[in-house]
C-alpha cells in the first residue's frame, strides 16, 4: 500500500513538473480604477474565482525542445462576475503547451467588485496589460513578440475580443515601462465569446455586469466588438454551437462576417451541439469536440508556420 502510494504522488510530481508555471502580478503600485480598499478573493466550490483584488498571470510555459515560439493569453469566462477558471483557464494552458504553445492564464478583475471605479474599463485595461507583460518578457520565456494570441471564453471572449479591437500600441511618454508596449495581440482565439452588445443578440446577464442596468448608445456601439473590426484587427478562430442557449451563435457569427468584410484572415467553426461552457471538450462524443485538433491545425497554419 505504501509503495502504491509514493508512485502516485512520484508520478504526480512528475506530471506537474512538466508545466513550468510562475505567477506574477499585473500591477505594482495603485491598481487602475481602484478606490484602494482591499476586499476578500472568493473561491466556489466548483473552483470558480470571484471578487478578484490582486489582479495576475500564471504562467505556463511548454517544455524547451518543444517550444514553438508562440503564446496565448487566456481569459476565462463567468458573465464577468466570476471567473471559471479551472476548465476555461488552467486547463487550457496545460493543452496549448502540448504542443509547444505557452499559456498564460489571466485572474482579471471584476466589474462586480465593490472597489471598481470604472466598472466598463477594469477587466479590458487588466487584459491589456496582460499582452504588454508578456510582450515584455518574450525573451526570457522563448516567445516570439510577433507570435502572442489572447483567447476567450463567453463572456472572456467577449474581453479577449474587445482587447483585439480596442488596442494600442503602447505609450511612450509612461514612465512604466510595460506601458510603453503594445496590447495588440497577434492572433485571437473566442469560444462561445460573447461579442455583442446589441438587443438582439446580446448576454444580458454580462451585459449588467459590465455596464450596468442603463446600456447608452455610446455604450452599445463601443462593447459591440462586431461593429469595432477594421483592417487592423488580428486574424481570428471562433467556435460557437448551435445550441447555445446562454450565448447565441449569431455572436460568433457577427464577428466572423465583419472580419471577412475587413479582410482579415477568419475561420468559423459552429456545431451543431455542444451547448455552452464546454471548455475542451464534454464526454459526449458529439463533433465539439473536434475543436482543439481544429484549433491546433488553424494555429500551425497561421500562427506557427508564419
Amino acid at each position: 500500500m505504501k509503495k502504491a502510494f509514493f508512485f502516485i504522488v512520484i508520478i504526480s510530481i512528475f506530471s506537474n513538473a512538466l508545466y513550468a508555471q510562475k505567477t506574477m502580478k499585473l500591477w505594482t503600485g495603485d491598481l487602475p480604477f481602484s478606490n484602494g480598499t482591499i476586499g476578500e478573493e472568493e473561491v466556489t466550490d466548483r473552483g470558480h474565482v470571484k471578487n478578484v483584488q490582486d489582479p495576475e498571470i500564471i504562467v505556463y510555459l511548454p517544455e524547451k525542445e518543444k517550444a514553438t515560439g508562440a503564446a496565448v493569453v487566456i481569459c476565462p469566462g463567468g458573465g464577468y462576475g466570476i471567473l471559471a477558471i479551472k476548465h476555461e483557464g488552467h486547463d487550457i494552458a496545460r493543452w496549448l503547451n502540448e504542443f509547444g504553445v505557452a499559456g498564460i492564464v489571466l485572474k482579471y478583475r471584476l466589474p462586480t467588485s465593490d472597489n471598481i471605479t470604472d466598472k466598463s474599463e477594469v477587466a479590458m485595461t487588466d487584459a491589456q496589460r496582460a499582452v504588454r507583460m508578456v510582450r515584455g518578457h518574450a525573451g526570457e520565456w522563448g516567445v516570439m513578440p510577433d507570435k502572442i494570441g489572447i483567447m476567450g471564453f463567453s463572456a472572456g471572449g467577449h474581453l479577449a475580443s474587445t482587447v483585439g479591437t480596442h488596442f494600442d500600441y503602447g505609450f511612450s511618454d509612461s514612465k512604466d515601462p510595460i506601458q510603453k508596449i503594445s496590447c495588440r495581440p497577434d492572433f485571437m482565439i473566442l469560444m462561445y465569446p460573447v461579442i455583442s452588445m446589441s438587443e438582439d443578440f446580446m448576454h444580458f446577464g454580462s451585459m449588467k455586469n459590465l455596464i450596468g442596468d442603463d446600456l447608452s448608445k455610446e455604450q452599445m456601439l463601443r462593447f459591440s466588438n462586431e461593429k469595432q473590426v477594421t483592417a487592423e484587427t488580428p486574424p481570428t478562430f471562433l467556435v460557437h454551437s448551435t445550441d447555445d442557449k446562454s450565448v447565441p451563435v449569431a455572436n460568433s457569427i457577427k464577428f466572423y462576417e465583419a472580419l471577412i468584410k475587413n479582410g482579415i484572415s477568419a475561420e468559423l467553426h459552429i456545431f451543431n451541439s455542444g451547448g455552452h461552457g464546454f471548455g475542451l471538450g464534454r464526454k459526449d462524443g458529439t463533433s465539439h469536440n473536434l475543436w482543439p485538433e481544429n484549433c491546433k491545425a488553424w494555429m500551425m497554419d497561421v500562427v506557427i508556420g508564419k
